[in-house]
């Protein structure tokens, strides 16, 4: 397995109606990294400045996360500020300050351009096309934006997409990015961009996946205690992209299983603030949820009369 990341490690502070917390871990790759190494090594290429703590860094490799990629620059770290209301699907942006992330230009260490799996976060189209001319036949590419991208810098991201093989974008993202208010046809016409696969994250109602003519319907994992939903959807693709990269499969039935395993991580992720969930997670808790979610999501497929209840099969 070889695994490689690109995007966001920075310093979030929080308010959810549940409390608050001031510069805590986050970061696109630092939630991709940490999700997808419960199924093996993970490589990560990011930049933090040098006030980032080193406890943070820490915790990251005790993950067996390489951090061969992780550069730190003169200045100050990637910063974001965010508030929740009851309605924790929409996060509202109180302050951005980009520091040393402005000028990230992504280089690869020379052990990480034979990496097989290549998650391309949420950053500049241009930088995930710089990066993808660096890995050396890459098997699967996976790439995620957001509606930022979209809107500045539309015809570079349509670039990007023909080169990679699955995209991840929540719903509004598909709308936006298809021009189609339905999520259905909106994935159809992302398909015709050009990736094989499309998965579109809908927070606490799941996640769709099309590929062809193939349509997977996956349902979150319900919850009592959500606190902090920020980097679910990274956890989401470090879930379903560690998963792939470890089983070695890209079959419809293994891309099923990754999107339910992507979802049991993203669960866990919402339980507590920043990555705290993760730091004591275990092996055991996930194959625990992911056999629940199978349970949830069973019926008996005996054919009957749905009107008379008389067996037809």
């Amino acid at each position: 397995m070889s695994l490689l990341a690109v995007g966001s490690v920075a310093l979030d502070s929080l308010e959810t109606p549940f409390g608050a917390r001031e510069e805590v871990l986050g970061g696109s790759a630092s939630y991709f990294a940490t999700c997808a190494s419960f199924f093996g090594p993970t490589r990560v290429v990011a930049v933090v400045g040098e006030d980032f703590p080193e406890e943070h860094v820490r915790f990251l490799a005790s993950r067996g996360i390489d951090l061969g990629g992780l550069v730190r620059r003169a200045g100050r770290t990637f910063r974001w500020k965010g508030r929740y209301e009851f309605d924790l699907n929409t996060a509202h942006t109180l302050d951005t300050q980009l520091n040393v992330f402005a000028e990230f230009r992504p280089e690869l260490p020379a052990h990480y351009r034979d990496s097989e799996y290549v998650f391309l976060g949420n950053i500049d189209p241009d930088l995930q096309r710089a990066v993808l001319d660096q890995v050396r036949g890459p098997r699967f590419v996976a790439c995620d934006t957001m509606n930022f991208w979209i809107a500045s810098k539309r015809q570079s991201l349509l670039e990007t997409l023909r080169r990679v093989d699955m995209l991840f974008v929540n719903d509004a993202e598909a709308r936006q990015l298809a021009e189609e208010h339905n999520v259905v046809k909106a994935a159809r016409r992302i398909l015709s961009f050009g990736p094989k696969a499309v998965v579109v994250k809908r927070g606490e109602y799941g996640a769709l996946f099309f590929s062809g003519d193939e349509v997977f319907a996956a349902c979150a994992v319900p919850l009592a205690s959500v606190f902090d939903p920020t980097g679910a959807g990274d956890s989401f693709a470090g879930g379903f992209m560690g998963y792939l990269a470890r089983n070695g499969g890209l079959d419809h039935g293994a891309m099923r299983r990754a999107i339910v395993l992507g979802s049991v991580l993203a669960s866990f992720t919402v339980e507590r603030f920043s990555l705290d969930r993760l730091r004591t997670l275990t092996t055991e808790e996930i194959r625990a949820r992911y056999s629940e979610a199978r349970r949830l999501a069973h019926f008996d497929d005996l054919e009957v009369d749905l009107f008379n209840g008389v067996s037809v099969g």
